[in-house]
């Protein structure tokens, strides 16, 4: 029997998921994490988690790991039955419009797009050439979270700076999170019974990461993150979109260059930076509930921002069928959906709250009433699948 392995390899970390083919049968899943000093691997199948904590130098070395693993609890009997190896790569620029089958050239390519991504592109690339060593005879196939965004009209993704940027630097909007919003509008078209052209969806992608997506006629017409994932709505740690000219500002004021300011940006700010507090909603909504009026505005503030590209996008689209939410605060911060949904009002949609706050819900759902004019989908998002399912077409 066949199988495929799903890779998304991050700077110091590396999750994993082993598929039996061609029935889509997930073996076993997990993630190696703190790569370069005492790391923390984690293998659960069968209800099962199996936890080794050592040094892992390297993500060789971590993927060298992974593999040993792989056979020792007789998840697979030989390397040689891993046929295909998916890898979710964050930027394919406008080399890559679609997943790829790839070879040194392409692989020195997406080497090369970590100019437009160095957080992610380099360790993306890195996982590919471990296992294109490891498993020479298995094919790597990068997904591009861009892919999906390419489908984008021109007026969509392109600034209003000097055009030469584009032709010759490739500044543009890209997008990003397109293997997520990708997986969740067909679902959603497969839940409804409606062909996606037929749809007009607005996907939130709502994570420490963040994105917004229209989608129409079953093509994206516009989505939140730009160049860099530091474009769009607030984020855990990112700003989102600001005034340009706070960089040269704040550079002055704080004694600081161009490329401080954007790490303050990019780790010091969104949920962290307007709360002092944390990133992470969860903290957030604890400190809410005593009462804390700065954890309190930074949910306002997230939420005024969900609203108004929510708002622009239906706008866009000439009208609104659905809004999904997905991704970890997505699928599980019932009062982020409320509080967006609330501000919404004009769409006149109307919130089952029942549904809604059950926590022990974990399946796809409505939690919108019958006579809502805008149904309201939570999706559990798998980018993992996706890839499967890309790598599945070579």
């Amino acid at each position: 029997m066949r199988k495929t392995l799903i890779i998304n390899s991050g700077s110091s970390s590396l999750k994993f998921k082993l598929y039996n083919m061609p029935q889509y049968e997930v073996i076993c899943e997990g993630i190696i994490e703190r790569i370069g000093q005492e790391a923390n691997f984690v293998l659960k199948y069968q209800k099962q988690k199996h936890v080794i904590e050592q040094t892992i130098i390297t993500h060789e070395v971590a993927i060298n790991l992974l593999l040993e693993q792989l056979k020792k609890h007789k998840l697979i009997d030989d390397l040689a039955e891993i046929t295909k190896v998916g890898h979710r790569v964050v930027q394919g620029g406008e080399i890559f419009t679609s997943s790829t089958i790839v070879n040194e050239q392409k692989l020195e390519q997406i080497y090369e797009l970590q100019k437009l991504a160095p957080l992610h592109n380099k360790a993306n690339a890195d996982g590919i050439k471990i296992f294109m060593k490891l498993l020479p005879n298995a094919q790597n196939i990068a997904v591009f979270d861009t892919e999906f965004h390419q489908s984008m009209p021109k007026e969509s993704y392109i600034y209003p700076v000097p055009y030469s940027w584009y032709k010759k630097h490739g500044v543009r909007r890209y997008g990003m999170h397109g293997t997520s919003h990708k997986f969740v509008a067909n679902k959603i078209s497969q839940l409804e019974g409606v062909p996606l052209e037929d749809l007009k969806i607005i996907n939130c992608h709502l994570g420490n990461g963040a994105s917004l997506c229209a989608i129409k006629d079953a093509k994206v017409l516009t989505t939140s993150m730009g160049l860099t994932p530091l474009a769009g709505i607030m984020m855990g740690t990112r700003s989102g979109d600001i005034d340009p000219s706070i960089i040269e500002y704040m550079a002055k004021e704080l004694n600081k260059d161009v490329f401080e300011i954007t790490h303050i940006l990019n780790n010091e700010s969104g949920m962290l930076g307007v709360s002092e507090f944390s990133n992470d909603c969860r903290d957030l909504a604890k400190k809410a509930d005593d009462g804390d009026m700065q954890a309190i505005f930074t949910f306002e503030l997230y939420v005024t921002r969900l609203v108004e590209t929510i708002g622009a996008y239906a706008a866009r689209m000439g009208g609104l069928d659905i809004i999904s939410f997905t991704g970890g605060i997505g699928e599980n911060n019932a009062l982020i959906r409320k509080m967006t949904l609330d501000a919404l009002d004009l769409f006149n949609i109307k919130i089952d709250n029942s549904i809604n706050i059950n926590s022990t819900l974990h399946d796809d759902r409505v939690i919108t009433l019958d006579d809502s004019s805008v149904k309201v989908w939570v999706v559990n998002t798998d980018e993992e699948y996706q890839i499967a399912l890309e790598a599945e077409k070579f």
